[in-house]
């Protein structure tokens, strides 16, 4: 039986940016206390969480203070060191979740991929690259264009590359500056993810999300995503392998790629036309954390992620994670030209839309294609139109800007 008493327990996080703020937003209504580290002072999550420990995500001395108050460890940044973490949780005995391994095996995408791959999920065809050459022979096998990642280091699109020529592979190469791997250029219909939730000894699965991406970085997330209800269960489904694979509690980001159905071959026990077949479910990445497509659950869901993972962590029952209406979330990121002082205007509009909720990231300084915040606009009714529901969210965000 879980017991709470005051104070309660305490998660040490390993980052204070906006995932750290949300999840402490989430923890303090369980009588959860959060404790940050991240080498900014007075960082994003600082005004909401219980106290916050100045130093870099791989300072030992740091991680291990925070370990000392806290009951268990996690990280809302992959930059957390795995090493350091696995060291200090031996000789604390302090828990981490998700575990220092399954930290590891993310850092590395080309590590990742051959893991679930060895697993059965279904991933592009990908191979590891060591020089332009290597490139080159990549784009006559798969084709191009060919998309060349870096294998570490990369987030919101950072270190991906499309390399559309043969012509191109040495300067894509160089772009990245470092180990690499290429995938597959995958045709997809859409993207699309679910945010997955490993407890003690149960799993979760929230609705599949429908993500827009612009220059590489998340835009908008659409619940429910506008697929069939085949591909929605085979999304489910590869979530469910990924977390085999996953060692440790937590929420996990698991970014898909759905296929389209058209070219597929036709299925003469059903009858149906290659137009009507559904598509493949491809994974493209995954975030052991809470995930920006995942905003959209703190108003469209029973149970936000950042509670889940709160929940998770601790080893407490899982909440529900049923939709509660359609839900669209888009990002506000930086339309500036240049580094400035964060300011955005014009959120009237926003304040006054009947299910618009506006979430503020706390970031001092606006950069271009900073997030900074982000806007959910949630329907009234279970059979709203996702479509309507969007075209009103992009017309709030259009409505602000942090141009002064």
């Amino acid at each position: 039986m879980t017991t709470l008493r005051t104070p309660g327990p305490t998660i040490g996080v390993v980052g204070g940016g906006q995932l750290g703020r949300m999840l402490a937003e989430a923890a303090a209504p369980l009588g959860v206390e959060v404790v940050v580290l991240d080498p900014t002072p007075d960082c994003p999550a600082a005004p909401v969480a219980r106290d916050q420990l100045v130093a870099g995500f791989d300072d030992e001395a740091g991680i291990r203070e925070l370990a000392a108050r806290a009951d268990v460890l996690t990280f809302e940044i992959e930059l957390a060191d795995q090493d350091v973490m696995d060291r200090v949780s031996e000789e604390t005995g302090t828990p981490v979740h998700p575990k220092p391994s399954t930290l590891e095996t993310i850092h590395d995408k080309l590590v990742q991929k051959r893991d679930l791959e060895d697993a059965g999920v279904p991933v592009p065809p990908f191979r590891e690259v060591d020089d332009a050459d290597d490139v080159r022979t990549a784009i006559d096998d798969y084709g191009a264009p060919v998309m060349l990642k870096a294998r570490t280091g990369g987030y919101d699109g950072r270190g991906n590359v499309p390399v559309e020529s043969k012509a191109d592979a040495a300067d894509a190469l160089e772009s990245v500056a470092g180990p690499a791997m290429v995938e597959s250029f995958v045709d997809f219909e859409r993207e699309v993810s679910v945010i997955a939730v490993k407890g003690d000894g149960e799993i979760a699965t929230f609705p599949i999300g429908e993500n827009v991406h612009e220059e590489e970085i998340l835009r908008e997330t659409i619940v429910p995503a506008r697929s069939s209800e085949g591909v929605t269960e085979r999304a489910h489904e590869v979530a469910r392998d990924v977390l085999e694979v996953m060692d440790g509690r937590g929420v996990y980001g698991i970014e898909l790629f759905e296929t389209s159905g058209a070219d597929s071959a036709p299925d003469d026990s059903s009858g149906r036309s290659p137009r009507e077949s559904d598509g493949e479910i491809l994974l493209n990445e995954i975030a052991p954390r809470p995930h920006n497509s995942g905003h959209w659950t703190i108003e469209g869901a029973q149970t936000s992620q950042f509670e889940q993972h709160a929940r998770a962590v601790l080893g407490w029952p899982l909440g529900s994670t049923e939709l509660r209406s359609p839900t669209v979330m888009t990002n506000l990121l930086g339309d500036v030209e240049a580094e400035q002082s964060a300011q955005l205007g014009d959120i009237d509009e926003i304040l006054e839309t009947p299910g618009a909720s506006l979430h503020w990231y706390g970031k001092r300084q606006a950069r271009p294609l900073r997030k900074m915040g982000h806007v959910t606009l949630s329907a009234a009714d279970a059979d709203a139109s996702v479509d309507e529901l969007l075209e009103t969210a992009r017309d709030l965000e259009d409505a602000v800007t942090f141009r002064t």
